[in-house]
């Protein structure tokens, strides 16, 4: 059957670029260097601005009778502390300055901060023994951390070491509230790793959000994060290539249903999958495509299994493929899911297909020489471990859905590094399969490689069998409507985290199970959409 034109596509003027940055170190010192060299505004002025908001947000969330226990680096992000301490001063506040190295180790603004409070009478303690430490943190009080900034890498060394390890403990046994300054200190802000860090309950951060506010480990450690604006205009902004997914420009994306459409015009999804034991894996991803407002949704299974699809999946058709009994898609069915294909406008290929030798080669074989877009996920990804570059020669575009276990698989490494580096990995395995990846996980990330979103939908809720099948379904629906392949994986993200969180409103997140998401989809569109 030949294929059926569109008669619309999805809005045009829509783009990645439109969407709330969030910048990485280079990003950020190249905005306050377009401000303060650029156009002559000082680097002090844009510190006590810093510091005032720091000062505020503490006035306005905690009782003036607490103690602001402020931990002060030696650098700008020190500086930003100390300016909030004079100000928490100034109203009234009990403030204990700590700072991590002697006051011959400051410079520059940062040092011009320390010596006005000094002169305030503010007594500052520096590099404090780390039992003075547990003493100031003992007392009813809030600690605020300025240790390091949006400048640190790597892993925290020496005296700053041992206040993040001492605040860290005191803030898990005593319940002490940490408020960091512009980021926790000893999170990457490029990448959000993090060696070791100082979780805060909350973060204020300056000019935009960073990309280690929301890319785990980092994003686990930040809190809430409350963007303050400290005067840097506009016109320095650096040009981004990391951003947060945005409810109101995916609502843009999403095209609902008109009055001209038909069954053929609102997306064709074709879903090969199933094998004896995982036929649940495929009949979730088709009944998610449905969900998410494809018109047709067809399963290309096993026909010695085709019973089993007949009697779960009332509106998605079956496609029984021979298969001898064996119960997995064999080999000898390339040619029929070849010709299959050209009737859709998206195949989800790999939930519960089995992983024979024989069913990986029909997915390496297939994916090679099908034209149509394609949405990778589970035994699909096994297949092609290793193997990414077979990807690159493909005509068509494919999303691949791998959790942190199957990214490092692809790429040949453990599971571990995956989790320890998300971003970056997650980036090497487009640019290697020339692929959009979503990295799936808390703080999912959404990458071709070149631009990179970030989803922040979504909870623990999540960690059950079958969610990875009914986000696959889902992106196929909107790959398979016509958005451009990014930007279909970050809306099916975020519909899949919104689902979830619905979810967990009425079930809680420990009874989730992946067919509620299906259940609650609708109700996040309608969300999405506000309606």
């Amino acid at each position: 059957m030949a294929r059926q034109p569109k008669t619309r596509s999805p809005k045009p003027e829509t783009r990645v670029g439109h969407f709330p940055p969030l910048y990485t170190a280079a990003q950020i010192r190249r905005s306050d260097g377009a401000a303060i060299k650029g156009l002559g505004i000082p680097g002090i002025v844009l510190m006590e601005r810093a510091g005032m908001a720091v000062a505020e947000y503490l006035l306005e969330n905690y009782c003036e009778d607490h103690c602001f226990v402020v931990l002060a680096g030696k650098g700008n992000n020190g500086g930003d502390g100390l300016v909030a301490a004079r100000h928490l001063h100034e109203a009234g506040a009990g403030v204990r300055v700590l700072a991590v190295a002697p006051a011959s180790k400051y410079s520059g603004d940062a040092l011009i901060n320390l010596k006005i409070l000094s002169k305030l009478g503010v007594t500052v303690e520096h590099a404090p023994l780390a039992a003075a430490l547990r003493r100031a943190l003992a007392a009813d009080c809030v600690a605020v951390d300025a240790i390091f900034g949006t400048g640190f890498a790597g892993e925290p060394r020496g005296k700053a070491a041992e206040f993040i390890q001492v605040t860290a403990k005191m803030a898990a046994s005593k319940g002490v509230p940490v408020v960091a300054v512009d980021i926790a200190s000893g999170v990457d802000a490029s990448t959000g790793e993090a060696a070791a860090c100082l979780p805060a309950d909350a973060t204020v951060t300056f000019h935009a959000p960073k990309v280690g506010h929301f890319v785990p480990p980092g994003g686990y450690f930040s809190g809430d994060v409350i963007l303050a604006d400290i005067g840097i205009p506009a016109a320095c902004a650096a040009a981004p290539d990391h951003f947060l997914s945005d409810p109101g420009l995916l609502a843009d994306l999403v095209p609902a249903k008109a009055q001209f459409d038909h069954k053929f015009s609102v997306g064709r999804v074709l879903v090969a999958g199933g094998s004896t034991g995982l036929t649940g894996a495929a009949c979730m991803a088709s009944e998610a495509a449905l969900r998410a407002g494809a018109g047709v949704v067809t399963a290309a299974v096993p026909a010695s299994l085709n019973p089993v699809f007949e009697q779960n999946l009332l509106e998605v058709m079956t496609m029984p493929l021979a298969d001898g009994a064996a119960g997995h898609l064999p080999e000898s069915c390339l040619d029929d899911l070849l010709e299959a294909s050209r009737s859709f406008d998206c195949v989800a290929l790999g939930p519960g297909l089995g992983r024979t030798p024989e069913t990986a080669s029909l997915v390496r074989k297939f994916l090679a020489a099908a034209e149509v877009p394609l949405v990778i996920d589970a035994d699909g990804l096994d297949a092609i471990a290793g193997n990414l570059a077979l990807l690159k020669r493909r005509s068509g575009a494919t999303v691949l859905t791998p959790h942190t276990g199957e990214l490092g698989k692809l790429l040949g490494i453990p599971a571990g590094e995956v989790a320890a580096r998300r971003l970056m990995h997650a980036r090497a395995a487009a640019e290697k399969s020339g692929a959009v990846v979503v990295l799936k996980g808390s703080g999912t990330i959404i990458t071709d490689g070149e631009e990179t979103l970030v989803n922040p939908t979504g909870n623990p809720g999540l960690a059950t069998a079958g969610a990875g099948d009914v986000l696959t379904g889902l992106v196929a629906a909107l790959v398979a409507k016509g958005l451009e392949p990014l930007l279909a994986a970050a809306a099916g993200a975020y519909l899949h985290g919104a689902a979830a969180d619905l979810a967990a409103e009425d079930l809680e997140q420990d009874n989730l199970i992946a067919s509620d998401l299906i259940d609650y989809l609708p109700l996040a569109v309608a969300d999405l959409r506000g309606e």
